[in-house]
This record gives C-alpha cells, structure tokens and sequence, in this order.
C-alpha cells in the first residue's frame, strides 16, 4: 500500500515518550501499522498572523507540486514507451526509493536553510518548482513535436495504397521518364477488381499504351498497378478511372526528393535517438527535486498545523505511520483513544467536521482529526495528473 499517514502529536513530558507511547499501542501491541519518526528541524515559529496566513497557502503550494511531481512521473512513462514497465524503478528521491526516503526523512538544510523564516523556505520551494514546471512545458513540447512529425511520417510508410507513401515501393525502372508525349502513372485499383482492370485499362480512354500496365504490390485490399498513356488525356483518364472505382495517385518520381524524404525519417529518428537519454535523465533529476521538495513541503504544514493547534513552546512528535490496510477503521479508533481529549468537537463528531472552517486551523479539511494529519501518496506510477 502506497498511502502513508503523516501526524504530529504534543509532546508528554519527552517527544520520545509521545513516541514510544503511539508506537506501542499501534504497532508493537496491534499491528495496525508501522511507524516512523519524521524529522523536523527547529524552524523559525515567527508570529500567530504569519502562521495562520502561510497555513492556507501551504495547502496551496502542497497541491501544486504534488501535481508537477505526479506530471513529470507521468511524463516520463510516456517518454520510456515500450520501456515503460522499468518506470518504477527510474522514480527516486535522492538517490533513494520513495518509501526509503520518506520513513528516513532528513531535513534537506543546504536548500532549504532553517535560518530563513518559514515564508521564505515556502517561496523558495515555490520558485524552484515553478522554474522546473516551465522546464518542463518546453522541453515536453520539443520532443512531442519531434515524436509527432517521425509518427506521421512513418504512418505514411504503412497503412494503405490508398494512403500511404508510395516512394519507398516504386523503382526508376516503372515510369516513363523525359518524354516529351507519355506519361506513367500510379493506380490504386481494388484487389477483387485486378481482373477487370487487366482486361479492361487500355479501354478506359484513347492514347493508352498497350501491355504498359505493371503490378508493383498489394496489400490486403488493393493492388499498386502503373499504366503509361499520353499526356494530353491524363485529366479524362483520371475522370474516367474513378467513375471504374480505380484510384490515380498524384505522384512524380523526383530521385532527389524521393532520397530526401527518406532522409527526414532518418534524421528524425536520430534527433529522437539523441534527444531521449538527455530527456530522461533530466525528468529523473527534476523528478527526484519535485518529490523531495513537496514532502519539505508536508513537513512545513505539520510543523506550523502544530504550533497553531498545540501552541508554544514547540513541542510535538512528528509521526510518518504505513497502515495497515485491513485495520486503517481500528486505527483511527486507537488515535482517536490517545488523542482525543486534544479536542473535544472532532470526538463528538466522530472525526469528522466538515461544517467547520477556521483559518490556518486545517479544520476546513474533509478529514478532520484531533492531532494533526496529511494523507501521503506516494504511488506516481498509477496515479495520473
């Protein structure tokens, strides 16, 4: 299960006993869960007006760079394509995988410095995943456009005579070339209907060559036959073609664009080639910087959710608990237990309060509790933006 809870609970006369208190009750007694200490630095409280306003704002920026995260991680699987099942593995968070880093969570100082007010770590993270969002729209952009323009010239070397590129099936050898009278051109003529087009081509207007027609290829519904004929009835030949359900293709046999054309596949795929390894380790990197940032980002709310609910000084444990999937209702039940008395609207609503919408309080949540909580999900692979 990928869902994590994460909770903060004062402290008792030590966080460790808060701690070891929670741990035994919920894991060691009931095996409800497992649990991990989640590390929060000493961070700068700053006044109750600040606090309350940054509450809000960081819901805010929690749900917008877990949507970047998720997009990149779901850019990502559209970049590996056929590599796609090795996803997960390409999903780390420095250096880590997600589970690891999470339950071993460590304050990421250099980037984030405790020193700075709590705003400014916030602006900080915001920043720095807005720069990689717009990072990401023009890098996308750039490789979809590439992917797009080799998949249409590919869709035209398969698919129908009707459709399709014929460049690559006809040789110098079936066309009349530098004459100044006859012309040769290509007809797409339905497979059950060769026979009456062998029997029946030399009739469809005057000037026909005789014997010129050739079978080049056909697929499962059509045949590709030429037919040479003198220039001046093209127009009528083709009128009257069609009115016979024989399709003339528009096509001149250039060498030079015939090479050219093939050449633009060629390059196309070298460009994707070469774009793809760069393109990769890049989401990968920015992947590994959004996910780090966005659980800075949870510690940030739990750390001011806790001074707003428990008050000053500091002094709360923070707690990272992976339920049990079967027992998540006997767990809640087991917190509300120990931390119910903290307030006594959430017990009496049964732990949940829809109705009531406090500022900075988190209480608008739809889940409410008396300890403060957020809900993690570190599942990228499933969950698209």
């Amino acid at each position: 299960m990928s869902e994590y809870w994460l909770i903060s609970a004062p402290g008792d006369k030590t966080c460790q006993q808060t701690w070891e208190t929670m741990n035994n009750l919920t894991s060691k007694q009931n095996n409800l869960c497992e649990n991990f200490k989640f590390h929060i630095p000493d961070l700068k409280v700053g006044t109750l007006d600040q606090l309350v306003g940054l509450s809000d704002d960081l819901g805010k920026l929690d749900a917008y760079v877990e949507q970047s995260t998720r997009k990149i991680a779901s850019y990502l699987g559209d970049v590996l394509e056929d590599q796609r099942d090795k996803l997960y593995e390409n999903l780390q968070a420095n250096n880590n995988d997600l589970t690891t880093y999470i339950t071993r969570f460590q304050w990421d100082l250099a980037k984030y410095p405790t020193k700075q007010s709590l705003r400014n770590i916030a602006d900080i993270i915001s920043k720095q995943v807005g720069q990689i969002d717009a990072d990401l729209k023009t890098k996308s952009a750039a490789y979809n456009n590439l992917k797009g323009n080799l998949q249409n010239l590919e869709k035209k070397q398969t698919g129908s005579l009707l459709t399709r590129n014929l460049a690559d099936l006809v040789k110098r050898e079936h066309f009349i070339l530098d004459s100044e009278y006859l012309t040769t051109l290509l007809v797409i003529v339905p497979k059950q209907m060769v026979n009456d087009w062998n029997a029946n081509y030399e009739k469809i207007t005057d000037m026909i060559v005789p014997r010129s027609s050739q079978l080049i290829t056909q697929d499962n519904d059509y045949a590709l036959c030429t037919v040479t004929l003198f220039k001046k009835v093209v127009d009528e030949f083709k009128l009257h073609a069609r009115e016979r359900k024989f399709v003339v293709r528009e096509f001149t046999y250039n060498e030079e664009e015939l090479a050219a054309g093939k050449n633009e596949i060629t390059k196309l795929v070298t460009d994707k080639k070469k774009q793809f390894g760069p393109l990769v380790r890049w989401l990968k990197v920015n992947f590994s910087e959004c996910f780090c940032a966005w659980i800075h980002v949870k510690a940030l709310r739990v750390f001011v959710e806790s001074v707003l609910r428990y008050g000053l000084p500091v002094n709360f444990q923070a707690i990272l608990i992976h339920p049990n999937k079967k027992n998540t209702k006997r767990l809640r039940d087991v917190l509300m237990q120990l931390y119910g008395h903290l307030d006594g609207s959430a017990a009496s609503s049964g732990g949940n309060a829809d109705n009531v919408d406090i500022p900075g309080l988190g209480f608008g949540q739809s889940e409410y509790y008396p300890y403060v909580y957020y809900k993690l999900n570190i599942d990228m692979v499933e969950n698209k933006v």
